[in-house]
């Protein structure tokens, strides 16, 4: 059965860090892209950041600058570093991974979700 484990979650103060990893595992499909989602409460999910297998990333325009994306394909594991930290970033986060069949898209699979809280 595939899954996908976000962990890294919690409660930081405006300007802090945290760190999100989400590990894919069960899957006998190559993982193309990977990457993070987030819903603040009452509001539509909205993509934070992806990667390609190969490392080309794309960001938001509201975290440009302070979150990054990486991955250890090895392991099927994506990481979001997020710094300077802001009250807006609040949000349920989710990863995602899509996995293909050479260069086709069997299906798109999705994390449990992460809450992160930004406060003072």
């Amino acid at each position: 059965q595939v899954q996908l484990v976000a962990s890294g979650g919690g409660l930081a103060q405006p300007g802090g860090s945290l760190r999100l990893s989400c590990a894919s595992s069960g899957s006998s499909f190559v993982i193309n892209a990977m990457g993070w989602y987030r819903q603040p409460p009452g509001k539509p999910r909205e993509l934070v950041a992806r990667i390609t297998s190969g490392g080309a990333t794309t960001y938001a325009d509201s975290v440009k600058g302070r979150f990054t994306i990486s991955r250890d394909n090895a392991k099927n594991t994506v990481y979001l570093q997020m710094n300077s930290l802001e009250p807006e970033d609040s949000a349920v986060y989710f990863c995602s991974a899509d996995y293909f069949h050479s260069t086709r898209l069997v299906f798109s699979s999705w994390g449990q979700g992460t809450q992160v809280t930004v406060s003072s």
